[in-house]
């Protein structure tokens, strides 16, 4: 072939060679100068041939460099994978990998060196792009919680709140809201989470074996009891003691609570010796504890001790536009544990799944999936791979009709947790912050919020002025 005279590349043939190169490729004397560019090059600079060779090989990089013999590829001979940009004939700076090998004559003498350039752009989108989707991603969740809407950005926030906190944390919300999950949250995000995390349900055990349960006992002390045996807050020591359904402790047990709380002490069921242990308290209870005061089913002085800070769990018909990303993360969930690859919900059955009151709230969310992936034999659900009560519009409209959907009252609900700030504008609230004085305490009386919730937005306010 023309190409090959002794076994050697023509120089056409190797300039033909050079200028298929999707990579740039340019070359340069021992001076710096650049002596060749490819097609590509061109294309990477929106330079033509002119306005590259013959000009050092520093003014196509934004970093600065020193031409040879202080260039350092003279120096070491090679550059590998340098991340740099190179500048675009518009200004625009274009990320880049740059390769570089000096050239020597068979005496040994540097004659210049070849350099490439490969555009890395896609691959800096990419990564943004990657960046923003986790960010989303962290924006929409917290820990096992789901959710992007703004009612649960703000329970966020007073998880967060809780995290940074020792106080005892009172989490209410209706069943299936994920109050077990707020609880592992505030832990998991607290300076405990190196600690246990112990769970216990109060409602699970008559009263004899939870106060076993929750503070251990001593040999002997009733039939069966052949050990000792340490309880539940000896067993979270330096952790956590989340207890679930509070309002369904016995009256003994709550003074028994109660007298932890106050004291950081307890004892064993049959043992006089008194204990201490480093404990944090977070229950939990979808009753209207309240109400059980008032109704002297729940001590009063217990209540307040519970509820040192309050994180309430809003019902997922409050937040429907949560519906689609919970559906979105049961079913990826499930399509791990069923080996299937369900790709979501048809039109129907997504707009069915917006109109259902929700009584069970997410744990009858999770399970509507569940029942649809048993059901379903297609890539979609399907409005009759839904359970019945859901897509039949007869029994829907009785259960979301008939449910007793709340047990607070609007009243109770205020004075337990301060309504949502989103209702007031930042302009509204610094007028009202102005003519206070200054003083967050008049100013979240005027306003109907708590008065962390200004002094919250007041500073997230001045931050962005």
């Amino acid at each position: 072939m023309d190409c090959f005279v002794n076994e050697d590349l023509t120089p056409q043939c190797l300039k033909s060679i050079l200028q298929t190169l999707a990579e740039g490729l340019f070359l340069v004397d021992n001076n710096g100068t650049i002596r060749f560019c490819n097609d590509s090059l061109k294309e990477l600079t929106g330079k033509s041939t002119e306005e590259i060779i013959g000009k050092n090989c520093c003014t196509l990089m934004k970093e600065v460099c020193n031409p040879p013999p202080d260039c350092s590829l003279f120096s070491k001979g090679e550059i590998i994978n340098k991340e740099c940009q190179i500048i675009h004939k518009s200004g625009k700076l274009i990320p880049v990998l740059k390769n570089a090998r000096i050239l020597k004559d068979t005496q040994g003498k540097i004659l210049g060196a070849v350099e490439t350039i490969t555009d890395i752009s896609v691959l800096r989108k990419a990564e943004i792009r990657l960046q923003q989707l986790e960010q989303n991603s962290k924006k929409n969740r917290l820990g096992e919680i789901v959710g992007k809407s703004h009612v649960m950005q703000e329970l966020y926030y007073l998880i967060e709140l809780a995290s940074a906190s020792n106080a005892t944390i009172l989490v209410t919300g209706e069943t299936g809201t994920g109050k077990e999950l707020a609880a592992q949250a505030i832990h998991n995000h607290s300076s405990r989470k190196n600690g246990p995390f112990v769970k216990l349900n109060c409602s699970a055990l008559p009263e004899n074996l939870l106060e076993s349960e929750l503070f251990g006992h001593a040999r002997g002390s009733f039939t069966g009891a052949i050990n000792d045996k340490p309880g539940r807050f000896e067993a979270a020591d330096g952790g956590t003691l989340f207890l679930d359904e509070i309002g369904e402790l016995s009256p003994l047990i709550q003074v028994k609570l109660l007298r932890f709380l106050q004291e950081k002490e307890f004892e064993r069921v049959g043992e006089n010796n008194t204990r201490k242990t480093d404990v944090r308290i977070i229950a939990a209870t979808h009753r209207n504890l309240r109400k059980m005061v008032q109704n002297g089913e729940f001590r009063e002085d217990l209540y307040y001790r519970l509820k040192v800070f309050v994180v309430n769990i809003p019902p997922l018909r409050e937040r429907k536009e949560d519906i689609g990303l919970l559906t979105d993360h049961f079913i990826c969930r499930f399509n791990k544990e069923t080996d299937k690859s369900i790709h979501g919900l048809t039109h129907d059955a997504a707009v069915t799944m917006m109109d259902y009151c929700w009584p069970g709230n997410i744990r009858e969310l999770e399970n509507a999936i569940e029942h649809a992936f048993v059901t379903c034999q297609d890539k979609l659900i399907d409005i009759f791979d839904l359970p019945l009560e859901i897509r039949k519009v007869e029994l829907r409209k009785n259960i979301c009709n008939s449910s007793s959907q709340d047990s607070f009252t609007t009243a109770e609900k205020q004075s337990l947790y301060p309504p949502r700030h989103h209702i007031i504008s930042d302009n509204e609230l610094l007028e009202v912050f102005k003519e206070c004085n200054g003083n967050q305490s008049e100013t979240a009386r005027r306003l109907g919020i708590d008065r962390t919730t200004v002094w919250r937005r007041i500073k997230k306010i001045t931050k962005t002025v």
